[in-house]
């Protein structure tokens, strides 16, 4: 398999990703993207009473990135928004394991893919 153990949490999770594909009528979505690996991250967020109750992403880039967006997805749902925002891409390295530092901006991505969500969804309710 590479440069990963197959056996690793981030073989599972980039095999066997976790809450995959779109929300229907999100609450909000986040998007991120990095060109000189061509990444890109879309998070869908259903929020309820500031928590989130429902989240999906779409990944488009290497192991570690869908792996990362998967992992995220997992801590963050179920939490009110302030525990979310501290959920940061060091604790996701940490559940991924072993990975090559040049992968770590994929736990980056996650992370800042989440915050604006976040970040979407605050802007629209202060709207209302």
């Amino acid at each position: 398999m590479g440069q990963f153990d197959k056996n690793s949490e981030l073989m599972d999770h980039f095999l066997h990703p976790r809450n995959v594909g779109k929300l229907d009528n999100p609450d909000a979505i986040g998007k991120v993207g990095n060109i000189t690996c061509g990444d890109i991250m879309e998070i869908y967020l259903k929020v309820e009473n500031n928590i989130i109750k429902n989240i999906k992403f779409q990944t488009f880039g290497c192991a570690a990135a869908i792996a990362s967006t998967s992992v995220l997805t997992e801590l963050v749902k179920g939490k009110t928004l302030e525990e979310a925002l501290k959920i940061s891409s060091k604790r996701i390295r940490e559940i991924l394991g072993e990975m090559p530092p040049h992968k770590y901006h994929c736990t980056v991505l996650a992370e800042q893919a989440l915050k604006d969500a976040i970040e979407n969804y605050q802007k629209k309710s202060e709207k209302k």
